[in-house]
């Protein structure tokens, strides 16, 4: 963490850490099972070298039970025919990643970003999520998913900043999305807007649903890793959403997401658990695998645990259910690994 402003920065699976910062400031460095330590920048490069932090009987039961998530995880993504990114952030501090700094194509979890990049014009301007955009019949595409479209019909001509984010992150419908993303001024200023809101990471928004819809390939310029998706859900649950109106607005909508129940929710259907979170599907691809499934989002275990989490299955060979279900036996990992855990 940089003490200046208190942006925080998530090193690799190898412990590596890239942080802009100038000579005098000061870095917090942090990792399981060691003594955070922080220090002044004196150099352009720092080897930081953590001493190991000796724990209580009842904290080396935690401490063990992360790195063998860890290990597990790592185990589980071995000899799958896909490629497959996981990050998970416990208590808003303790991280473990499989594939976690690598790029992968967002799908519909832009539609997160995007919202709070919305939320966050709606309250520079003065606004509110109440207030409407107007439209024309020729800004709706018509053979594109829009249950929102089945349901009012071409003769749609205006709807609420609110509206359309629940239609975009609850039914994950691609009109919405595109009337929220051109009203703010398109994907450059999305990201710049994103960047506002949460600070520098790894996420780029670069192709609106129409663009898709055109060339299904530009879903990759809507792309993300696995450690900056599952930080931005950290900061949104744990600060963002306390900002205003707006941004709470969205933890409801994502706490009602009705998209992809048989992944990272699957494990929690019996539970008490609260689950927020926003899935992306991609396309067949022409080798006849499927280009993505994802799932991303926050979990608030019953037992007082909080964990964000995001999953990016990409160029899978396996089928649409069974795409699904590597997603759900992740989450379910993830679970029976800390709902012991406090």
């Amino acid at each position: 963490m940089r003490l200046s402003d208190g942006k925080t920065f998530v090193g690799d699976e190898t412990g590596h850490y890239t942080v802009k910062a100038v000579k005098g400031d000061a870095l917090v460095f942090s990792y399981v099972g060691t003594v955070s330590d922080t220090i002044k920048v004196e150099n352009e490069r720092l080897d930081v070298k953590l001493k190991l932090y000796i724990p209580g009987e009842d904290e080396y039961v935690y401490v063990d039970s992360i790195r063998s998530l860890q290990n597990e995880l790592t185990s589980f993504v071995e000899n799958k025919d896909a490629r497959i990114g996981i990050a998970v952030i416990i208590n808003g501090k303790d991280t473990v990643s499989v594939n976690g700094s690598k790029d992968f194509p967002m799908m519909s979890v832009f539609k997160f970003p995007l919202a709070l990049a919305v939320a966050k014009w709606v309250d520079s301007n003065g606004m509110s999520l109440n207030d409407s955009i107007a439209f024309g019949p020729k800004a709706l595409i018509k053979d594109t998913y829009s249950p929102m479209l089945k349901k009012y019909g071409s003769g749609l001509y205006k709807m609420s900043f609110k509206e359309l984010l629940e239609w975009s992150l609850i039914e994950s419908d691609n009109n919405a999305a595109d009337l929220l993303l051109k009203r703010v001024g398109g994907t450059a200023c999305a990201t710049t807007l994103l960047k506002d809101v949460a600070g520098e990471l790894d996420i780029t928004i670069g192709a609106s649903e129409q663009n898709m819809h055109q060339d299904p390939y530009t879903s990759y310029l809507n792309r993300s890793t696995p450690l900056a998706m599952a930080t931005l859900f950290d900061r949104f649950d744990t600060e963002i959403k306390n900002r205003s109106k707006s941004f709470s607005d969205i933890s409801v909508m994502l706490e009602q997401c009705r998209t992809g129940l048989d992944r990272l929710a699957a494990p929690f259907i019996a539970t008490n658990a609260i689950v927020g979170h926003k899935t992306g599907t991609g396309f067949p691809t022409p080798e006849g695998r499927i280009s993505a499934i994802n799932d991303c989002g926050y979990i608030h275990l019953p037992n007082g645990t909080q964990y964000t989490i995001a999953v990016f299955v990409a160029d899978s060979a396996y089928d649409m259910t069974e795409t699904s279900k590597i997603i759900a036996d992740i989450s379910e990992i993830v679970f029976k690994s800390l709902i012991g855990s406090k």
